[in-house]
């Protein structure tokens, strides 16, 4: 056997595969004369049929079956001991006057090579890095928020513009009829709220759809329709007043403060607001961490140029799923999967590079945090060791699972390193305005 490779240029490669008999007519033999032992051919004895005949009948789905299986272990085995970093899989070179009644064989295969390219991890402070606080005024709502959900329902004989209304909405021609309950205040502009203020139960009252809700979601929810119904629908309908209450306010007592921290941690409305502003910017910094991973990536895609071989890429995605792609299908594919595989790449070169790696070890440890994260949100706050153990097992034997974990601590570990390799332009906001600014 001979296998060579010839560059075509820098992205792409042709292997030849040249097989003779010698290579594989041992193994044939073996097979055959094991297949003589056991065939059952009316005429003969078990184990006495001619070989001819058994040569004549299997001889040639053997030998294809032993050379296809000698062809894929031998280019394998010359691309790990090349070293040669290919891009999706070696597309075989169909030949018109190839024959298997032959002794030799040559199969030749097109190569995509991975392009050779340097990371610039100077980020020229054009990445921003968001720092995410919680202001007084969120504050102040998340602790009416609480005090609001420990609070107790108050019956109203009529309706204010901080009660809320239950009812049944209605019209006919669009099939609508729905109980819902909902906040006064909740509605959009002083004429819908005068409509409802000083409402008794059983009152019949008429209103728009049209702009009915400060938030476009909430006349789905209350109309029981969906958010491409409720964003066309202009008309009529009327409410029916079937209940009416208000939320009187939980005090800021220690006796709240004990429901919510039971180890005693809070003892007043200052601390509370302290545990507050931790818990939110812990969850402010998550996605602060992941708008800058984003920003990083696009960055890093911007600015790393290199070549793709993108003719043998879109040929190797014409056979390379589940259904076969026409030729313009595999472009439209390459176009939607380019920028993913250059990261792919860039990411692949940083770890590379820097030596960052991820030990099963550490996969497991994330995975039992997870874990452990999880059940204490159910009361389980100490968990042994064993029964961790063998949850994150059972998880990581789960291969999407084990997939999903192993790409979150990998994002960990590599932001965890930009942050160090890299200079970012820092700035401070509120939560409100970071929504704004970064998904517009």
């Amino acid at each position: 056997m001979n296998i060579t490779k010839e560059n075509v240029d820098a992205l792409n490669a042709i292997v030849k595969v040249d097989i003779v008999a010698e290579d594989y007519k041992d193994k044939v033999t073996d097979i055959l004369n094991d297949y003589r032992k056991k065939a059952n051919i009316p005429g003969f004895r078990k184990g006495n049929v001619p070989m001819g005949m058994v040569r004549k009948q299997y001889g040639k789905a053997v030998l294809i079956d032993e050379v296809n299986k000698l062809l894929q272990e031998s280019l394998n085995k010359f691309l790990v001991e090349e070293k040669l970093d290919i891009l999706g899989n070696p597309l075989p070179v169909v030949k018109d006057d190839f024959s298997w009644d032959t002794e030799q064989f040559s199969f030749e295969f097109e190569l995509g090579l991975a392009p050779e390219f340097d990371v610039d991890l100077d980020g020229k402070n054009k990445i921003k890095e968001y720092k995410i606080v919680a202001t007084e005024d969120l504050l102040e709502k998340e602790v009416e928020n609480i005090q609001s959900r420990y609070g107790k329902l108050i019956s109203l004989e009529e309706a204010e513009e901080h009660s809320n209304v239950t009812g049944t909405f209605v019209n006919e021609e669009k099939e609508i009829n729905k109980k819902s309950t909902f906040l006064v205040n909740d509605l959009k502009g002083k004429k819908n709220e005068k409509k409802l203020i000083g409402a008794k139960v059983g009152d019949v009252i008429e209103l728009d759809t049209k702009k009915l809700f400060e938030e476009d979601t909430k006349l789905s929810q209350v109309l029981g329709v969906t958010n491409e119904v409720a964003e066309e629908l202009d008309v009529k309908v009327t409410f029916t007043v079937e209940e009416i209450n208000k939320t009187e306010l939980a005090d800021l007592d220690q006796e709240l403060f004990d429901k919510l921290f039971p180890d005693g941690s809070v003892k007043t409305a200052t601390e509370l607001k302290e545990k507050i502003k931790e818990d939110a910017e812990k969850q402010f910094q998550q996605q602060a961490d992941q708008q800058l991973l984003n920003a990083i990536t696009e960055h890093l895609i911007e600015n790393t140029k290199f070549d793709l071989p993108e003719a043998f890429l879109q040929k190797w995605l014409q056979t390379a799923g589940e259904k076969e792609l026409s030729l313009e299908e595999a472009k439209e594919e390459f176009d939607k999967s380019e920028k993913g595989l250059r990261y792919q790449l860039i990411e692949g070169k940083i770890m590379k590079d820097n030596g960052i790696n991820l030990e099963y070890d550490e996969l497991l440890d994330y995975a039992k945090g997870f874990i452990k994260a999880q059940m204490a949100q159910f009361g389980n706050m100490n968990p042994e060791e064993e029964e961790l153990n063998n949850i994150a097992g059972r998880v990581l034997s789960n291969k999407d699972e084990a997939q999903r974990l192993q790409t979150q601590l990998l994002s960990q570990k590599l932001l965890a390193f930009f942050k160090e390799k890299m200079k970012f332009k820092s700035k401070e906001l509120s939560y409100e305005d970071f929504i704004k600014e970064v998904y517009k």
